[in-house]
């Protein structure tokens, strides 16, 4: 293998991982409660569904006819009370309506001090994602150095390398950032 194809491959594997712990990233936090009905929430939520565990996602519809209200429809009128159960025991702590086809669910505006912790735990899974991607640009790293002691690269590639892996975390680190910031407004927003 020519020696830049070797570092191009390294690269573009560390890149996708890094891709990946942004959507990670992204994803968690859409499943941060804000003063907004989103089916983001509530998707993930495993049901207890013919004796497996199930995500709701794949035994509901949803649909949000108004800001602070979310209606899930299930697929099979049976698992109902499965799902009316799930979100009761969820750290959600909004209490489900059921009228025997759908489930109503209405969120309550919330407050400050409840806005305040939000802001923090998102804070702290942006951390978390930051510290994921800097983690795979040590692997990576480490990967280049042994194809450098190998002798599968130069010194000057190595060089060139690490300053693309280091101007690519910073690239998804900032990534991570603005996600962050777009969420802690949405959030604080009243």
């Amino acid at each position: 293998m020519e020696d830049s194809s070797l570092i191009e491959v390294a690269l573009a594997e560390t890149r996708e991982k890094m891709n990946k712990a942004v959507s990670h990233a992204q994803s968690e936090f859409a499943g941060v409660r804000t003063g907004r009905a989103t089916p983001g929430l509530i998707e993930k939520l495993k049901i207890e569904y013919y004796g497996s565990e199930v995500p709701l996602q794949q035994l509901a519809g949803f649909s949000v006819p108004e800001a602070r209200l979310l209606v899930v429809t299930p697929y099979d009128k049976g698992a109902i009370k499965s799902i009316e159960k799930a979100i009761q025991n969820s750290d959600l702590g909004i209490n489900p309506s059921n009228d025997g086809q759908v489930i109503r669910l209405s969120f309550p505006p919330l407050t400050e001090e409840r806005r305040k912790d939000l802001v923090k735990v998102v804070r702290h899974m942006a951390e978390e994602a930051r510290v994921a991607v800097r983690n795979l640009r040590r692997a990576a790293r480490h990967d280049l150095e042994g194809l450098e002691k190998e002798g599968e690269i130069s010194a000057d590639e190595l060089e060139r390398a690490e300053k693309l892996l280091e101007k690519m975390t910073h690239d998804h680190v900032e990534e991570i950032d603005r996600v962050l910031q777009h969420k802690e407004q949405e959030l604080l927003e009243v």
